[in-house]
């Protein structure tokens, strides 16, 4: 009998882990099963709501294509704490991406943006000035949290 309880984190432990936001790996669908577009990304996450925001570089050389609609998969982790020898611990979200310039979705996500906090990581190769970004929401169909269960083996 395969029992996860001992490695599924708790609603608080999640959170907790999440914070107001980070970096993870963003991997959207393609098309003609084309592997996925995967990304390295900060994010913003809204305890409030479980939701995740993305401040996303658009246009130019970026290959994204468009961001709506699209398919995702969100994966953030690390480590428990400071130290080199906590526990793993990662999170996997999973739902459709929402284009939250829109004004259907706008009002309530500015309420939203100014409850998370979304790191400006320079990866760009240009100032980020220069950089054009779009924000998008992934609100997880499925979301899951686990950490390290250590054995003793």
């Amino acid at each position: 009998m395969d029992d996860n309880s001992s490695v599924t984190m708790s609603a608080e432990e999640r959170d907790a882990f999440l914070g107001s936001g980070g970096t993870g790996v963003l991997s959207l669908s393609t098309e003609g099963g084309n592997a996925p577009h995967a990304i390295p990304v900060s994010y913003g996450y809204d305890t409030t709501v479980e939701t995740f925001y993305f401040r996303l570089a658009v246009g130019g050389d970026r290959s994204k294509g468009e961001l709506g609609g699209r398919a995702a998969t969100f994966v953030a982790y690390g480590r428990e704490g400071e130290t080199a020898d906590g526990d793993w611990q990662s999170v996997v979200a999973s739902g459709t991406l929402t284009d939250i310039e829109r004004e259907a979705v706008a009002t309530e996500s500015l309420a939203a943006l100014e409850r998370v906090d979304i790191p400006l990581v320079d990866i760009f190769g240009a100032p980020t000035g220069d950089v054009s970004f779009r924000f998008v929401r992934l609100v997880p169909d499925e979301l899951s949290a686990r950490e390290e269960s250590p054995t003793g083996v």
